[in-house]
């Protein structure tokens, strides 16, 4: 599976553009949408790579997605990558979320366990309490 161009706009909005790096919440240097592989304080780029490094990553986690081989809708699809995208593949490998989906957990299981992941350096942030809701959701429509 591939994910939709829902999805893809969504990881924009959620992670926004910077087109110099900076150090996100945990410390990490980053860039683009979220990029954070070989990023260098003091690095800049352009939209376009900006662009190309987001598809690069995106295409990262869906083959991690693809490889579980749960996600049974476009939705789950979407939702899985998302937030693979944003904590990494590993965490989401070792989740609780993971190990409910595979059980074939309810819907309220499901949304819980989507919903604990909104913390970064040790803070609530607004921003990851709505990319889990929208995941959440995603992940039953």
């Amino acid at each position: 599976m591939l994910v939709s161009e829902i999805c893809i706009e969504k990881l924009k909005e959620f992670e926004g553009l910077r087109l110099e790096a900076y150090l996100d919440v945990a410390g990490v240097p980053t860039i683009g949408y979220g990029h954070t592989k070989g990023v260098r304080m003091g690095d800049r780029i352009t939209e376009y790579c900006a662009k190309e490094y987001l598809l690069q990553d995106i295409r990262e986690a869906e083959q991690a997605v693809n490889d579980l081989n749960v996600a049974k809708t476009e939705g789950q699809f979407d939702a899985l990558v998302s937030f693979a995208y944003n904590l990494g593949i590993g965490r989401l490998y070792s989740s609780t979320l993971l190990k409910v989906v595979r059980a074939g957990g309810s819907k309220h299981a499901i949304t819980r366990e989507f919903k604990r992941w909104v913390y970064a350096g040790g803070k609530k942030l607004s921003g990851l309490e709505k990319r889990r809701e929208w995941e959440a959701k995603r992940f039953f429509e």
